[in-house]
């Protein structure tokens, strides 16, 4: 079982910043794949970023997100530049027991609660 607890959200100007962290308990943190997702009111959750010994990127956030690790924490982070208005959404956080890299939601095991960002124009 892994738990996954999202932190970091908030409400932020366009152009401002944000750093969200994941922090995982349970089982084996460093081998698993781990993701980050969005969910727009309205709109399906979407792929945001994931890394495992490699790291993807949606187009949409490339060049602007930087997704990252601390294994010694069994921490996730997602650092969040250049914020825009459509980047307004709940930010989920997952993992992957099969350690890869993954763009889908139902390669995924295991989800946390979400955190909200809200970014103002």
């Amino acid at each position: 079982q892994v738990q996954l607890v999202e932190s970091g959200g908030g409400l932020v100007q366009a152009g401002g910043s944000l750093t969200l962290s994941c922090a995982a308990s349970g089982r084996a943190f460093s081998n698993s794949g781990m993701g980050w997702f969005r969910q727009a009111p309205g709109k399906e959750r979407e792929f945001v970023a994931a890394m495992w010994w490699s790291i993807y990127y949606a187009d949409s956030v490339k060049g602007r997100f930087t997704i990252s690790r601390d294994n010694a924490k069994n921490t996730v982070y997602l650092q969040m530049n250049s914020l825009k208005p459509e980047d307004t959404a709940v930010y989920y956080c997952a993992a992957a027991l099969r350690g890869s890299v993954y763009s889908t939601a139902n390669e995924y095991d295991y989800w946390g609660q979400g955190t909200q960002v809200t970014v103002s124009s």
